[in-house]
């Protein structure tokens, strides 16, 4: 950081700068016109345009992947019913209570396949989806 100190003229007096007083220097004016050429303008404007577009495509693909559609496919959800297995309960039984409009044969067969066991604990829990 530098400071620059201007004079206007000095003063004379008695014993105070002896000889002729030199004229204050003046400063250039700077002229308002700037030296960049009509391409350089036009380059700055194409790359200011280009860079907009960008900026507004970006916030379109934004908002549509934020907004635009559900994550989830839309139909209707299925019912889940769930079953905590008693002392005594059988997989027959357990199919009967689970779907009781169907065959209990494919539902026995589903849970077999799905549990890799025939056999049940007391107090595990079946989880069912409904078709």
């Amino acid at each position: 950081m530098a400071a620059v100190m201007y004079a206007e003229t000095p003063r004379r007096s008695v014993g105070f700068l002896p000889g002729p007083v030199a004229a204050p220097r003046r400063r250039p004016v700077v002229s308002r016109r700037s030296n960049r050429s009509v391409a350089t303008f036009r380059r700055r404007r194409i790359v200011a345009a280009g860079i907009t577009i960008c900026t507004v495509l970006m916030a379109t693909r934004a908002g549509a992947a934020l907004g635009g559609s559900p994550l989830t496919a839309s139909g209707p959800r299925p019912h889940i019913t769930t079953h905590v297995v008693a002392p005594g309960d059988t997989l027959w039984k357990i199919a009967g209570e689970l779907d009781p409009d169907s065959d209990p044969r494919e539902i026995v067969d589903l849970l077999t396949e799905a549990r890799h066991t025939t056999a049940l604990t007391p107090g595990e829990t079946i989880i069912w989806l409904e078709r």
